[in-house]
């Protein structure tokens, strides 16, 4: 098993070695180089020191110049690399947010969705339950008017068998012998 510091060194060795050019590295390939300035090797010795001090100030001017144009196009390229990041960043954060705005919509509407599939099955089940609620309903109804039938046929055939118990001219004769005789009760 490779350590760390293996896998480092074999990183480097194959970067070292490697031929093609890199997009990292392109630039050392595409770099354009200024011509040589007129002013270097352009020195001849003047005569008079007052002469080579004259001489070495305009030469310190034009190099000055060189520098400031120089200069002024480093701020101009460096202000376009600028403005070309700027453009880039808020390309990226659009379509970051045109994204995000993407995702929240269909989650949005997921969530609509999953809503209306649970309002359904809350109504289904609501259903359900009121058909139970009737189907027991019904069948307590129908058990109660069972018994009331079943006291309605008991209590007919009570009567009926009360009244061959006791015939209604012998009801008279008991009634009257009871009244008479108090103590057979």
């Amino acid at each position: 098993m490779a350590t760390a510091a293996s896998r480092s060194l074999l990183r480097t060795t194959r970067r070292l070695f490697c031929t093609n050019a890199t997009p990292k590295n392109n630039h050392q390939n595409t770099h354009k180089f200024l011509e040589p300035d007129s002013f270097i090797g352009s020195w001849e010795t003047p005569k008079t020191p007052k002469e080579a001090e004259a001489k070495l100030a305009r030469l310190r001017r034009e190099y000055a110049k060189q520098v400031q144009v120089l200069r002024k196009e480093y701020i101009v390229e460096v202000e376009a690399l600028r403005i070309e990041k700027q453009r880039k960043e808020e390309a990226r954060k659009e379509a970051i947010r045109v994204a995000n705005e993407e995702r929240k919509k269909l989650k949005a509407e997921a969530a609509k969705v999953r809503a209306e599939e649970r309002k359904i099955e809350q109504e289904e089940f609501r259903k359900l339950l009121l058909k139970e609620r009737a189907e027991k309903l019904e069948n307590w109804r129908m058990k109660e008017k069972r018994q009331e039938e079943k006291k309605k046929v008991k209590h007919e055939l009570l009567h009926r068998q009360s009244s061959n118990w006791i015939d209604g001219r012998e009801l008279e004769k008991k009634i009257l012998e009871v009244m008479v005789d108090g103590t057979q009760i």
